[in-house]
């Protein structure tokens, strides 16, 4: 184990539950130093009730909560679903998104407070690890950062709770959920427990945001929802700031049962781990993108952007939202998004989400003229058979020299 650093103010990601609650003491303790709770509010609710006195009780000299919820959508969210980010053909990336928003504001309090550390309580066998401390090192390469769970001898729950204990640190006395849960505005996510075994079906009790498909509405509901410049405006006609529609959508789908996914996805640091996810919201979104993007966007533009998904989609699961590479790549992404205006026509029925509609006034590119299956005068058929035999000029003269062969 490196040797322990000194330190004399620290910043700590906190949540309020028992591991940073227990974090918070121990950082005190160990290095006999002045914590400050840092948490970011991106939509959990209900669950930043407390926070602040939680904090101060546990030794925090100052706690600060930010509402981030729209920077969140606005700068992080859309940029990513600009691209139609999917991560492994399955995953939103909604904890992923929200790693690079927190350490940025982390490290705004740290500079503010003068603090010469930073903490989290991620684990050393996730990939939240990477992603706070490659945030961190890009605002301040100098920075000292503490993770303790690489640090500790707390191995397990009830050395945790035995420390809490000692303490004076509260522990439930009954876990209803035994499962780890992490929400914000685009996602809420489960691990652990029951889900540790990948053929056991998650229990229906664990699920937030979604209605149980089974029990939604015996009518499908119609949305619409109209995009500028790749990013979505407006829910049936409201024009709506990005946080409050992504929360409309969120409730949409979930009242509808959308957006539930259960996956055995693979971490960076080299293990496979089972997750669960609700995300409403964002299901739909990247829906109807999609559907406006297909009227909208050049073929060969859309194809090389496509190409393109998966490595922009692990540089976000890894943690590299704040690296060249990334910045270059939404650059090409942004501007590709530029004639991609208008609205796309959501039905929305237990479970499923399925575009029926879609239209741009200003950037179409379908042409009923071309494409139609009636008589026209504007597109000669006889033209194509020239150009469906220079395609096959290749495969002609491969065919010829086979023939010659034998």
């Amino acid at each position: 184990m490196a040797q322990k650093q000194s330190v004399k103010k620290v910043v700590l990601a906190y949540s309020g539950g028992l591991d940073t609650s227990i974090i918070l003491k121990w950082l005190t303790e160990e290095y006999d130093c002045e914590v400050i709770a840092f948490s970011a509010d991106l939509g959990q609710g209900e669950e930043l009730d407390h926070v602040p006195e939680k904090a101060k009780k546990t030794g925090a000299s100052a706690c600060h909560i930010l509402d981030l919820k729209e920077e969140f959508t606005r700068d992080f969210v859309f940029p990513m679903f600009r691209a139609n980010t999917i991560y492994e053909g399955r995953y939103f990336l909604g904890t992923s998104i929200a790693r690079p928003l927190i350490s940025k504001a982390q490290m705004d309090i740290a500079a503010k407070e003068g603090a010469d550390a930073v903490s989290h309580g991620a684990t050393g066998k996730g990939n939240d690890q990477v992603r706070f401390e490659l945030a961190y090192y890009h605002f301040d390469p100098a920075i000292k950062v503490i993770a303790p769970w690489r640090e500790w001898d707390l191995k397990s729950r009830s050395a945790l709770e035995a420390y809490a204990k000692k303490h004076g640190i509260p522990v439930p006395t009954s876990k209803k959920f035994p499962w780890s849960s992490d929400r914000n505005l685009l996602h809420i996510s489960f691990e652990g427990d029951i889900l540790e075994n990948p053929w056991a079906e998650a229990p229906e009790e664990m699920y937030v945001l979604t209605a149980r498909p089974e029990d939604a509405p015996d009518q499908p509901e119609y949305v619409e929802i109209e995009f500028e410049k790749g990013d979505p405006v407006a829910v049936n006609g409201e024009r709506l700031s990005p946080a409050n529609l992504l929360a409309k959508l969120n409730e949409l789908g979930g009242k509808h049962g959308i957006g539930r996914v259960d996956l055995m996805e693979n971490r960076y640091v080299g293990m496979k781990s089972r997750g669960v996810y609700e995300t409403p919201g964002g299901t739909i979104l990247e829906e109807a993108h999609r559907a406006v993007e297909s009227i909208t966007m050049d073929r060969e533009v859309m194809h090389l952007r496509d190409s393109l998904v998966p490595r922009y989609a692990e540089m976000i699961y890894n943690g590299y939202w704040f690296s060249p590479e990334r910045k270059v790549l939404q650059a090409l992404i942004d501007e590709s998004q530029q004639t991609v205006n208008g609205k796309a026509r959501v039905k929305l029925y237990k479970g499923h989400c399925r575009v029926v509609g879609r239209d741009s006034a200003t950037d179409s590119l379908f042409n009923v003229d071309f494409a139609t299956f009636e008589a026209d005068d504007v597109y000669d058929q006889a033209d194509a058979e020239g150009f469906i035999k220079l395609n096959a000029l290749r495969m002609r003269i491969a065919a010829i020299q086979r023939q010659s062969k034998k």
